[in-house]
């Protein structure tokens, strides 16, 4: 039976669940943020999954409408706040992953506060894909290894990504089959979940059917 070890999702298709519903878009983001409160609660208590990391903010999305983007970011503020308590009653340790120098001091300081607090969390670790990408990871791990002489292989890199855990299982929401450029290394060898359900209607009921499909996947690596 395959083991979930670190589960990865693409949260995708908040803006289009609130425009289905003739609401503005960011009506979706918070009904959405609601989703991320459930399903890290469901993974904390799951005996397995050891790292849920959750693609929230990409380093495209700042294309999107400034007024978004900016709700986007006081949305992000408030609910590490008010999440904190959460982490620390199911034992998460919270960890942003990405750039984070682009965002607003506050943010950043909000961020360091809810990590700080956490850091001593021993259950299940949630990464946050904040202005992620995972080609300027990539590039900023290289830059790392190059400034502490690292030897150029394969498991240096690996180590110096913003998060070195090979992916078990990626799935992704909202009906659209790809990446995004997310996790292209730690996905080599992911098992990949695409659902038609849009992020806010995405439930503990759907991730556990996936979760149970995954366990009986004959997972190969390249062998036999």
């Amino acid at each position: 039976m395959n083991i979930p070890r670190h589960l990865a999702i693409i949260m995708d298709g908040n803006g289009r669940w609130a425009q289905s519903r003739g609401l503005a878009r960011v009506k979706g983001h918070e009904r959405g943020a609601e989703t991320v409160r459930d399903i890290t609660t469901f993974c904390a208590n799951h005996s397995r999954i050891e790292r849920l990391t959750l693609y929230a903010f990409s380093t495209e999305n700042w294309k999107r409408p400034k007024l978004e983007v900016e709700f986007l970011m006081k949305l992000l503020e408030r609910w590490l706040k008010n999440e904190r308590d959460v982490y620390l009653a199911n034992d998460v340790r919270f960890e942003a992953i990405g750039d984070l120098s682009r965002f607003s001091d506050p943010l950043q300081r909000t961020i360091r506060e809810v990590e700080e607090a956490t850091l001593t969390c021993k259950g299940l670790t949630q990464s946050l894909a904040l202005n992620y990408g995972s080609r300027d990871e990539i590039v900023r791990a290289i830059r790392r290894m190059i400034a502490q002489a690292d030897p150029i292989d394969e498991a240096h890199l690996l180590r110096a990504l913003d998060v070195s855990m090979e992916v078990d299982l990626l799935i992704r929401t909202g009906g659209d089959q790809r990446l995004s450029n997310f996790m292209l290394l730690q996905a080599a060898y992911a098992e990949l979940f695409f659902t038609p359900t849009l992020w806010p209607d995405f439930s503990t009921d759907e991730l556990q059917s996936i979760l149970t499909t995954f366990e009986r996947v004959e997972r190969r690596f390249g062998g036999l």
